[in-house]
């Protein structure tokens, strides 16, 4: 029988990015609830993070701020995460941006613009956030879990977010990448791919006339809840998940289905 990672008594120390809201704050959530330690990276003015992290199940959570666009600010992030919680054992990258640049209607230099941006917190924020994490899990030599949360878009197209769906179609690509590169370290890397999900980022996408048709893509009727993406999040993250390092998990509500 293969070996798990254990889950150290007291809970594991997670790390999730982008967790000031939405997604992310779901995911903190989850964990929190379980008895894990979470530290939650986002771009949080000091004065705020206490109030933030008072909002999670338990005790023992953080806040460190990074903009991931800042190698040199999410090394410190991290490491200053790692040392509060005493390691760490699971990373969660869900930090990401998503902004309309259709290419037929943008300047050249809004165009560069977003591709700037939106690669180099998407994939590139994401991979430096990954090496830094890893560089504390391979010390502890526990093993580990990465879940990447990407999206349909990777695999779908995103005519009016071209960036967006590149870089989590490079979000997958790095994902799987890692499963190989990282499983003789017993760390397990895995993405999960949501369609629309109900958060402030997709407010105004979801709003009439237009809401309706996004909703109507899932035969469900409805866009997923935050905390669906959240329980993908969990499973993936758990010691029983080893074997499913390398996955792309679909959680869209069969909104669009691939083979």
């Amino acid at each position: 029988m293969a070996e798990n990672v254990s889950e150290p008594a007291g809970g594991r120390a997670v790390l999730v990015t982008g967790a000031a809201r939405g997604i992310g704050w779901a995911i903190a959530k989850r964990f929190a609830a379980a008895g894990d330690r979470v530290a939650i990276l986002d771009r949080v003015p000091g004065g705020a993070a206490g109030e933030l992290t008072a909002g999670l199940d338990g005790s023992g959570h953080v806040a460190v701020e990074a903009d991931l666009l800042d190698a040199e600010a999410v090394e410190a992030a991290v490491d200053s995460a790692a040392g509060q919680l005493g390691g760490l054992d699971v990373l969660v990258n869900n930090a990401g941006i998503f902004t309309a640049h259709p290419i037929t209607e943008v300047d050249y230099a809004t165009w560069q613009k977003h591709w700037q941006a939106t690669l180099g917190v998407n994939l590139v924020g994401a991979a430096n956030v990954t090496w830094c994490a890893v560089k504390h899990m391979k010390e502890q030599g526990r093993g580990g879990r990465i879940v990447n949360v990407s999206s349909r878009g990777a695999f779908r197209g995103e005519p009016e977010v071209p960036a967006y769906g590149a870089s989590k179609a490079g979000l997958n690509s790095l994902t799987q990448s890692l499963a190989i590169a990282l499983a003789p370290y017993r760390i397990a890397v895995s993405a999960v791919a949501p369609g629309f999900v109900a958060t402030d980022m997709t407010t105004d996408w979801l709003k009439p006339p237009g809401g309706e048709e996004i909703r109507a893509q899932s035969p469900f009727g409805r866009v997923a809840e935050p905390d669906e993406i959240a329980a993908g999040v969990f499973y993936l993250a758990s010691a029983q998940a080893e074997w499913a390092s390398g996955t792309i998990l679909d959680l869209n509500g069969a909104s669009y289905l691939r083979t």
